[in-house]
This record gives C-alpha cells, sequence and structure tokens, in this order.
C-alpha cells in the first residue's frame, strides 16, 4: 500500500503531500460539521428557535394593522 502511494507522487515532494494532508482535512471538517448538524437538528426536531419562531416573531404587517 506504501508503495503505490509513493509511485503514485503524493508523497515524492513535501509540497504536494502537505498539499493532501490539508486539503483531506478541510473536507473531512466540513463533512463532519454538516453531518454533526443534521444529526443535532434531527435529535432536537421542534425545540430550537428556528422551529419555534413563528410562534414569537410577530410580522411587521400584522403590527401595522393594529
Amino acid at each position: 500500500m506504501a508503495g503505490a502511494v509513493s509511485s503514485s507522487g503524493v508523497i515524492r515532494r513535501n509540497a504536494v503531500f502537505l498539499t493532501t494532508i490539508f486539503a483531506s482535512a478541510f473536507a473531512f471538517e466540513i463533512g463532519f460539521d454538516s453531518a454533526s448538524n443534521s444529526i443535532w437538528d434531527t435529535i432536537n426536531r421542534g425545540r430550537q428557535w428556528k422551529d419555534i419562531k413563528h410562534r414569537y416573531v410577530v410580522k411587521e404587517e400584522e403590527e401595522d394593522d393594529d
């Protein structure tokens, strides 16, 4: 396995190796954050401000009628 990665050119140059590491870490972070937020939103559906905001926020149009 290590020979295949080395012969493909990923580890031959330090700049390419580091760029690959940082790009992979950045992509993993975005994916992990998205998955975590999705799981959190699923577990807490109906209890978050974005879910109950319509109950408490009065639209400006309704305030003008008063």
